[in-house]
């Protein structure tokens, strides 16, 4: 990722901005919301080897002076769904882009809960993301 890094700064304009958006480094949170409170159902299992790679990769580059850092701000992501389908979507597009093991379990819960909480309500899944602006040098 540092290669990518180099490449990065190579065609920006002087003075040129990049940003480095990405999930954080916090297992993303599923829930049913109903009447704007959340209810825990389950907390995925994620491996957060490419999170501490590309921190590694942008604190080289700044080590380097391949950029100038500008603030890190941290917001809440909630993706929010209407039935357990569409949960079952999004979880086996997350599990393949984030190659992760099967998280069926978690679907047999949301799936539960979903059919148990009154109407209405919606399945919510958190977890923050990570914006930070890297100025060229």
């Amino acid at each position: 990722m540092v290669h990518a890094l180099r490449e990065a700064r190579r065609v920006l304009k002087p003075n040129g901005v990049l940003i480095d958006l990405r999930p954080g480094g916090v297992h993303r949170r599923a829930g049913i919301v109903r009447g704007g409170r959340f209810q825990h159902v389950g907390t995925m299992r994620e491996d957060f080897g490419d999170v501490r790679a590309a921190d590694r990769a942008v604190a080289h580059a700044l080590r380097e002076g391949l950029f100038k850092a500008g603030r890190r701000v941290e917001v809440e992501c909630r993706r929010v769904m209407d039935t357990p389908d569409e949960f079952q979507d999004w979880l086996d597009g997350f599990t393949r882009l984030a190659e992760l093991p099967p998280h069926d379990w978690l679907l047999e819960k949301i799936e539960r809960a979903h059919q148990a909480a009154p109407r209405p309500r919606k399945i919510v899944v958190t977890g923050p993301l990570g914006l930070r602006v890297l100025r060229k040098v």
